[in-house]
């Protein structure tokens, strides 16, 4: 049933939809976006690792693939509760990495639009580094949709964006086009931003949803020279208000704005995900956390159109 409903928001495009599983730890709900999931399994036992963070459980073996375990009702709460033989894996997949995340129930999928999706306030997400992509309003329930990718940075910082891949780059010149990016983490917005200004693309602009950037791009219409003022987009696709595939959309159907280059830069790039970003009209496409590889192809788009 998982695969078939994850086939089906694969194969539409751009229409700014996103389907949530929901569900709980400790009777609160929480989301994740279908597209992260794997598959669900019943709970199973779990070799420990010594020196892991705490809020890994271990390892377990699958089907003669070695999985890491993370106890998620630790990781928010600090504390385990009595592990049930109803505890569900979440399965989930990104960033080219399998991970399980315990839970105590799943509740279902409720497909919504982005644009109804909140940023969560930071009075309640912990200033800046909060853990919650949104909230979501799921039928008559508000869902916390969960920000793994930070989750796991946060337990393994070495998956995530690695400035030195930059310092293997060498020494760069100095380059003032317009770089726009959507990316609604905090934490990813502040690398991705910090890796580009080492490498030399001092001249971003940083948006915290496709829908903000895509207001900035409309409002460049007109322009007499209009690549001064933006050279490239740089987008995430999972993003409350308007995700990453609809922006592309947006701009790739819009007769001034058509020639932009976009490339997508998500956690979420898998071979389905990358065929609906050609369909879509994505000149690049690429997994984070592959910083490096990000600035070799923006060096390549605007050489090559530059040349």
């Amino acid at each position: 049933m998982l695969e078939e409903d994850k086939r089906g928001i694969l194969l539409e495009s751009g229409t700014n939809e996103i389907e949530v599983m929901e569900f709980t730890i400790f009777d609160s709900l929480y989301g994740i976006n279908v597209a992260k999931v794997k598959e669900i399994l019943v709970s199973e036992p779990v070799k420990p690792m010594p020196h892991a963070h705490p809020s890994v459980e271990g390892i377990f073996k699958p089907r003669d693939t070695v999985i890491t375990v993370v106890d998620l009702p630790k990781y928010l709460f600090g504390q385990s509760g009595e592990k049930g033989p109803k505890d569900l894996f979440i399965i989930t997949s990104f960033n080219k990495m399998n991970i399980a995340f315990r839970v105590h129930t799943v509740v279902g999928i409720s497909r919504i639009s982005w644009g109804a999706i909140q940023k969560p306030d930071k009075t309640v997400s912990s200033g800046d580094e909060g853990i919650a992509t949104g909230i979501a309003q799921c039928g008559d329930d508000l869902v916390t949709i969960l920000d793994f990718e930070k989750i796991v940075a946060e337990i393994a910082p070495e998956t995530s964006i690695q400035m030195s891949e930059i310092d293997r780059l060498g020494k760069r010149e100095r380059n003032e086009s317009v770089i726009v990016v959507a990316e609604d983490s905090v934490l990813l917005s502040k690398m991705i931003e910090e890796a580009l200004h080492k490498s030399g693309y001092v001249n971003t602009k940083m948006f915290p949803n496709g829908q903000e950037l895509w207001n900035y791009l409309s409002g460049l219409r007109g322009s007499d020279d209009l690549r001064s003022k933006v050279a490239l987009v740089i987008t995430d696709i999972e993003m409350p208000q308007m995700d990453g595939h609809r922006l592309t959309k947006l701009i790739k159907d819009d007769k001034e704005l058509k020639q932009l280059p976009v490339i997508i830069f998500s956690s979420l790039i898998t071979e389905e995900m990358r065929r609906k970003g050609k369909e879509l009209g994505a000149d690049e496409q690429m997994s984070k956390p592959e910083i490096g590889h990000l600035v070799k192809v923006i060096d390549h788009l605007l050489g090559q159109e530059n040349g």
